[in-house]
Formats: C-alpha cells, structure tokens, sequence
C-alpha cells in the first residue's frame, strides 16, 4: 500500500509571502500540425512538498544535488505532534521516540489548505532538533512550511538541523496519515545550484 504524503502543484497554491509564486503554461499544444501538448512552469523550489539542501541557510552548504540520498529513503516514523503551542518541544514527542527508525515525520496541523498560507504555523524548537539528533534521526519532516516559524530571522532550528547533519523536508501531507511506522521514499531532483528541491513523498507499509 503506498500512502501520497506530497502536496499537489497547482495554479493559486500559497507560498511563503514575497517568494515567487508556481505558474504554468503550455509551450506547445496538441492540435493541427502540432502532435504533442509541452507544458512548462516557473516556481520557488520551496513551493509545495521540497527537501531544503543546507544551501538554503549555509552560504557555503551543499546544493540539492549534492545531498546523499541515503536519509530520504528508508523506514520512518510518523508521529503526532499537534498542539496549542508554537513550537513543538521535547517534551511533545519525546515518548514516541523509543525504538524509533531514523528519519521522523511529525504531523505539526491539523490539516493542509495549499490555496491559504498557514500564518502563524507551528514549528520546531532547536531544542526538538536536538532531541531527535540525539536519537539517530537523519531525517526531519513536517506538514507545515519551515521548521522555523515564518518571522524568523536566526532560523535556529534549521541552524540546530545542519550542526546535526540532518536532512529537511517541509510541507508534508500527513492529515490522513495514521501515527506509526513506514517506509519514506521522498527524493529530491538533482539541481546541481539550488538551495532546496521539491519531491514526491509516499509512505509504504511494511
């Protein structure tokens, strides 16, 4: 069974405020003396479901091509890490970790609208960061856009993610994902300049 945790791409979709926003137009359409329909499209590589590479926060961090692929496949753990609070701490998910497969999906809303901007989102604390580097986790996910609330300018839980070694992937779908253990296949494209790449995210079962 294979569960699709990726956002979809669409005209209208909400991004971070000021980043360029996903557009689409046809190059080419099927019709008399044309056999092909060609699309192409311009949008921020932080639109919908992507996998920041360390360039997005590091000036001198990895591009997206250069990250391994190793940490965006593999057994993962998805966990429930709803609350009132804006930022997910220790203390919310620390009981869910034991025995824990390395890469850690956290559910952090209670639902995803990609046509509205999720002001004020919950996100991680460094400190949660740290907590899930001390357990093994190569990998981090959530369901909304940053790690970071949206006004930050340290962004410390990114900075916490790359002191770490850890990977990062941001605008998950995980409303109609039960808590419990999967196999991730999520990777990112291979840009070989770019500070972050979209992918398409699935859970299988065991």
């Amino acid at each position: 069974m294979i569960i699709d945790i990726t956002q979809g791409l669409s005209p209208g979709m909400a991004g971070f405020p000021g980043d360029a926003a996903y557009e689409e137009a046809w190059t080419f359409r099927l019709g008399p003396g044309c056999p092909v329909n060609v699309s192409r499209v311009s949008f921020s590589v932080h639109c919908g479901t992507h996998a920041d590479a360390p360039l997005h926060y590091d000036a001198t961090g990895a591009p997206a091509a250069a990250l391994p692929l190793e940490p965006y496949i593999g057994p993962c753990r998805v966990i429930d890490a709803r609350g009132a609070g804006p930022l997910c701490m220790p203390s919310g998910i620390a009981a869910a970790l034991d025995d824990a497969p390395p890469r850690i999906l956290l559910r952090l809303m209670d639902a995803l609208d990609p046509k509205r901007w999720p002001g004020g989102f919950r996100a991680l604390a460094p400190e949660t960061v740290e907590l899930l580097a001390s357990r093994g986790a190569m990998l981090a996910g959530i369901d909304t856009p940053s790690v970071d609330p949206e006004s930050s300018k340290t962004l410390a839980a990114h900075h916490a993610c790359r002191k770490a070694g850890m990977r990062i992937l941001e605008n998950l779908a995980l409303a109609h994902v039960e808590p419990g253990d999967y196999e991730l296949i999520a990777l990112p494209l291979k840009f070989e300049n770019l500070d972050a790449s979209p992918v398409r995210a699935v859970l299988r079962l065991f």
